[in-house]
């Protein structure tokens, strides 16, 4: 039987985020050089580097059986894929851009202006919904200039701070989507045993990135009112402490909040509060 074969990105920061995925997983492999190809250590999976676009396209022409790429990208691409699991990284915003000094007060109004993006079907799809019906300027670089060289009259692109926006004196108008980067897999499920191992691995990272592990000591007669404050994941865990009149929990919490966690804890009465930083679990 054929390995396997995972396709990831082989270039860019989106190559580096599914490279140390796979690995904090336990899929763990070397690329030689510039190879397109790579075994992962101890299990029959071939890990191929492809250009992030083609990603979708591939696995849905089971060229390969599983990819990590851009939600954005697949829903561009327009091909019958199953998204397996969203990665939470790589998060984004697709926004429909203008002129600051723009009067437009909708998309109706835009009516047949230009239209520079890289999403020509998701920006059509988009703005014929709206409607309007654009003259899209098909470009595969950055689009941002554009409106100032006399391309385009609004642009369609991926959005993360806005600063960029600001600079070229552009203004959101309308958001069209949000996307960050997924795992999808081929709708014919080739070893689906495998693959469903392989989900499982990347949960037990993904999961493990949301949360922290925190421990701290509570008076018992405080236990009650900590809990609501550290509820767990399903529950904490409670231990006695040498004297009776305290406790020791442990609980996962989610990560953005356990600085807020910690000091809600100090002032009803905890001590010795640890954050300890989760690299995987199993829930």
């Amino acid at each position: 039987m054929e390995n396997f074969r995972i396709g990831i990105p082989s270039k860019g920061r989106l190559a580096e985020v599914a490279t140390e995925l796979l690995g904090d997983a336990g899929l763990k492999f070397r690329r030689q050089d510039r190879s397109l190809f790579a075994r992962v250590r101890d299990m029959p999976i071939d890990i191929t580097f492809l250009r992030t676009d083609d990603i979708p396209v591939l696995c849905a022409e089971g060229a390969i059986d599983m990819g990590i790429t851009g939600s954005d990208l697949v829903e561009e691409a327009e091909v019958d894929v199953e998204t397996r699991m969203e990665l939470g990284v790589g998060k984004c915003r697709l926004a429909l851009c203008v002129p600051e000094d723009t009067d437009w007060k909708s998309v109706e109004d835009m009516k047949s202006c230009r239209v520079a993006t890289s999403f020509p079907n998701v920006t059509n799809s988009y703005m014929v919904a709206n409607g309007a019906q654009p003259h899209l300027v098909n470009l595969s670089g950055s689009v941002e200039v554009m409106i100032s060289l006399g391309i385009a009259d609004a642009i369609v692109d991926l959005v993360e701070t806005g600063s960029t926006l600001a600079a070229n004196r552009l203004k959101i108008f309308a958001e069209i989507g949000s996307y960050q980067t997924v795992l999808i897999q081929n709708k014919q499920k080739r070893q689906p045993e495998l693959a469903d191992r392989i989900v499982r691995r990347l949960e037990g990272v993904v999961i493990a990135r949301d949360y922290s592990l925190l421990e701290y000591n509570i008076p018992r007669e405080k236990l009650a009112e900590a809990e609501k404050i550290t509820p767990g994941f399903n529950s904490p865990t409670i231990n006695p402490l040498e004297d009776d009149a305290w406790c020791a929990v442990r609980a996962m919490v989610k990560r953005k909040e356990v600085i807020d966690v910690m000091e809600q804890l100090e002032q009803l009465g905890a001590s010795a509060i640890l954050q300890t930083n989760i690299a995987n679990c199993r829930l």
